[in-house]
């Protein structure tokens, strides 16, 4: 019996510990090489598949199925949008008239919702719809053996089903996003307007006084790079999916737990290293 084996029985607990964050650096090694393996592939994926880009474009959009019918992703996400902006102006509001300057709700509308209320319910959306949407659609493909049909046929596998979603999803958000931006700002003033019945110049006023248009620009790269990250993950999750339909349905589960985590931690460091410490606004008009 050798030393390794001698451990092994004397702490059997310790070795099962040591196995699986082996088992767990393995796992996170083989999701880097496909990330890396992903992000090269979009050159591939632009010149080689560019009706298959085409195609996943329009579904993300627009959506397939019953999801078309009222209107795709464009749809959900700018109901989020708009919900979670009108709840964040209904609290900006109760709680700055607490001490007499409820006339800066339009401050903060425009500076939240830019710098992160926006951002954070577009992350949430592209998960829940276009993410779990592709990791079902590939996890389907990996279980039907569709993909190995098509690496035999010598398609890159990869290329064809990963990089055309994850560039698909970069030129989808940047529309969507915007769209979502403005039914935000519009859902902030109705709610600040019409239901607390501050006047709308007012509003105005200090909305445009606070608004930084360079601030809409480095959200878009923001919700940009969330999306790149939610994509990635979401496509690896679907093409290592196993285990039948059950499977899948895991696999889903996990990645949209993964990307929602991930996505977090890319808004953190991103919006740090855009604004960094300052704010980069002057409280004052």
């Amino acid at each position: 019996m050798t030393s390794l084996s001698v451990v092994r029985s004397a702490f059997p607990r310790t070795a099962q510990r040591v196995r699986t964050v082996r088992s767990r650096w393995i796992d996170l090694g083989e999701q880097a090489r496909f990330f890396g393996e992903t992000v090269v592939s979009v050159k591939d994926a632009v010149t080689r598949y560019r009706s298959e880009l085409l195609r996943q474009v329009a579904s993300m959009s627009l959506g397939t199925g019953a999801l078309a019918v009222i209107g795709g992703t464009v749809a959900v996400v700018s109901f989020m949008a708009m919900s979670t902006a009108a709840a964040g102006a209904s609290q900006f509001y109760s709680q700055l008239s607490q001490v007499g300057v409820e006339a800066l709700n339009g401050f903060a509308a425009a500076f939240a919702n830019t710098r992160i209320i926006t951002p954070i319910t577009a992350a949430v959306a592209f998960a829940a719809t276009i993410g779990a949407g592709a990791t079902a659609q590939l996890g389907a493909m990996r279980i039907n053996e569709e993909i190995d049909a098509l690496e035999v046929m010598g398609i890159k596998a990869v290329a064809y089903l990963a990089s055309t979603r994850v560039a698909a999803g970069v030129i989808v958000v940047i529309p969507i996003y915007g769209v979502a931006l403005m039914m935000g700002f519009l859902a902030g003033k109705f709610i600040s307007t019409v239901l607390y019945g501050q006047s709308g110049g007012v509003y105005t006023h200090y909305f445009n006084t606070f608004f930084i248009p360079g601030d809409a620009i480095r959200s878009f790269v923001v919700t940009i790079a969330e999306v790149i990250v939610i994509m990635l993950i979401h496509t690896y999750y679907g093409f290592t999916a196993s285990g039948g339909p059950a499977g899948v349905g895991e696999a889903v589960g996990r990645a949209t737990r993964a990307s929602l985590i991930a996505a977090g931690f890319i808004i953190l460091f991103v919006t740090l290293a855009l604004y960094g410490q300052t704010g980069n606004f002057n409280f004052s008009g």
